[in-house]
């Protein structure tokens, strides 16, 4: 007998019809003896309807009241579930963030949770009951409702298994697993049985949508074993853990991640003297735009050219920025491309084997893709290339490494 977090996204809730399939699975893992906590997003649509409806109020609407608002679309998924678990014979109770006594700061829109009170959901569950919880919610220290901000329904998940010490964390979801890539873009993608926190943190800060960043460094910070799992299939889904098992059979790169929301600036002619990296992203950090890879080259006159990566949206406001230091510095010309993409390599095999990196530029050479910029830590490697060989890059990595799935027979 386990206890179980099961936290399912808006599309496996996005139907009275889906809410009854979710109710017939967690159904299932009760009649196994499984103790059961759900988390529930808001049903697809309806937290952007929300907000739509609030924007015809207000262009900026006053988060404190956006907060109160948005927060009843988790509201009517956890009766509905709780209603179908009845019908069907399962004892349930809904709980809103509120309810479960979720304290987080008073960020409004974006809330950090602080600690959770579990005393009742235990007290239901010793009861036999399933504890149906809304995601994405809580309550700050003066009873106002706050909201955690994207991918705050995962992140509720998580930090109820962490409190309840579950002895899983599962999340439900449109894919069934976590993928070496996107099997879109290589359809001899596999699906992993197993990842290292670390290595899905990097392969969700790199550009996979599989799952949100803050919640997975919350189930490494407190070592809650996390399952991606399919809402509507079958199948053991992929589990991420704290274990590095050391093994001859274990990859070197456990997948390639990639992102096209990048763009490049460059200064170049920059007078080389102390402080100059300060005087270029200084005003770049100050206008709150966040900054990727930086390269810098000190050319023979003693003037430097600083190269470093924005994601898409901030580049124009980011050239803009560039030029005005450009002219107060003294640089011969600021310039911009938004036709990049970064690819990554990631795996904890890195640590341990030699020439992952030359063997990442090889078969990039070998198609014949040039490498703008390069970035490089203990378990990643990330290049900038042309956007135009992004798919291709990918396909030639993905072989290169060894990641493709064997062929079926007959194919």
């Amino acid at each position: 007998m386990a206890l179980i977090v099961q936290k399912f996204g808006g599309t496996s809730v996005g139907t009275v019809e889906r809410i009854e399939q979710v109710a017939e699975k967690v159904k299932k893992f009760r009649e196994a003896g499984d103790d059961i906590v759900v988390v529930v997003s808001a049903m697809s649509g309806e937290t952007n309807r929300l907000i739509g409806l609030a924007k015809q109020i207000m262009d900026q609407p006053i988060p404190r009241e956006l907060d109160v608002m948005v927060s009843t679309g988790e509201q009517v998924t956890i009766a509905l579930l709780s209603m179908a678990l009845i019908k069907r014979g399962v004892p349930a109770v809904s709980y809103t963030g509120n309810q479960v006594r979720i304290l987080t700061d008073s960020s409004h829109t974006k809330a950090r949770i602080l600690s959770i009170d579990d005393a009742n959901i235990r007290a239901d569950l010793k009861a036999g009951r399933v504890v149906v919880v809304a995601g994405f919610q809580g309550v700050d220290e003066h009873g106002n409702i706050t909201t955690l901000g994207r991918g705050g329904s995962d992140t509720t998940g998580v930090a109820l298994a962490a409190a309840l010490k579950a002895d899983e964390c599962q999340i439900y979801t449109d894919v069934d697993g976590v993928y070496t890539t996107d099997p879109r873009v290589v359809p001899q993608a596999r699906r992993l049985d197993k990842i290292t926190f670390e290595e899905m943190l990097e392969m969700a800060s790199l550009g996979s949508k599989v799952l949100q960043i803050r919640s997975v460094e919350f189930a490494g910070k407190y070592n809650v074993p996390l399952r991606v799992l399919h809402s509507f299939q079958e199948g053991p889904g992929t589990l991420i853990t704290l274990d590095e098992e050391e093994s001859m059979e274990q990859p070197i790169i456990s997948g390639i991640a990639f992102n096209r929301d990048e763009a490049k600036l460059t200064i170049r002619g920059v007078p080389d003297t102390p402080g100059v990296a300060f005087k270029i992203l200084g005003p770049i950090s100050a206008a709150n735009v966040e900054v990727d890879m930086i390269v810098q080259n000190v050319a023979h006159d003693n003037t430097t050219d600083f190269t470093f990566t924005v994601h898409r949206n901030d580049y124009q406001a980011a050239l803009e920025i560039l030029k005005q230091t450009a002219t107060s510095i003294g640089a011969r010309e600021a310039t911009g491309d938004t036709n990049i993409a970064k690819v990554s390599i990631v795996g904890v095999g890195m640590r341990s084997h030699a020439g992952v990196a030359s063997r990442m530029f090889e078969a990039l050479a070998k198609e014949t893709i040039n490498i703008q910029m390069i970035s490089t830590s203990e378990i990643k490697v990330s290049v900038v290339i042309e956007e135009k060989y992004l798919e291709l890059a990918v396909r030639a990595l993905h072989t290169a490494f060894e990641l493709d799935a064997p062929a079926r027979q007959g194919e």
